[in-house]
């Protein structure tokens, strides 16, 4: 059974928005951060491609890679752990030596995930994102007063940069385009 890996402090979150500088944030990530892998408007096969191209340049860079999908295909396809829902795949014993990192954007959610023995939780959105204009966003007070519920590191996700973790003085930190 392998190591379980450590939890960095910063992310990078991928999908459609972020693919053409994929390359260009990997660099600038530094060494030993996180990237999940979303990509979900690929086909299957685009996606598995995406992901060991990905898994390459980030593992020479010293990054930890977490697929957005089931534990099984995680494992399948090499991934160092899971991205997903907290109310999904909740048993321990499928966690094994991989990561798991779940969702919340409530306090329901979070409990689900303390209940599910979630590694982390990437709870969101802290700030108003480009991704969802207008939709109400957590603020630093709400942040904070839900993150104290969690029995596990969170990242705070949502309108995210390093100038906003900085003021949110939050150390663990994950953007889809704000690296």
């Amino acid at each position: 059974m392998q190591q379980r890996h450590r939890l960095p402090d910063i992310w990078l979150v991928t999908d459609a928005r972020n693919d053409a500088q994929l390359d260009q944030a990997m660099r600038r990530l530094p060494r030993g951060s996180g990237v999940i892998f979303r990509h979900y408007h690929l086909d299957p096969d685009a996606r598995r491609k995406c992901f060991e191209a990905l898994t390459r340049m980030a593992r020479a860079r010293g990054h930890v890679v977490i697929l957005a999908g089931s534990v099984r295909e995680a494992r399948q396809w090499g991934a160092s752990g899971t991205y997903c829902p907290p109310w999904t795949e909740r048993s321990g014993h499928l966690q094994g030596h991989i990561l798991r990192l779940v969702t919340a954007h409530s306090l329901k959610e979070i409990g689900q995930a303390n209940r599910a023995n979630a590694d982390a939780i990437l709870l969101s959105p802290v700030f108003p994102t480009r991704s969802h204009p207008g939709a109400p966003a957590l603020g630093p007070v709400h942040f904070r007063l839900l993150a104290r519920y969690a029995r596990m590191p969170v990242i705070a996700l949502g309108g995210m940069n390093r100038h906003r973790a900085r003021s949110l003085r939050w150390k663990k930190w994950a953007a889809i385009d704000g690296i």
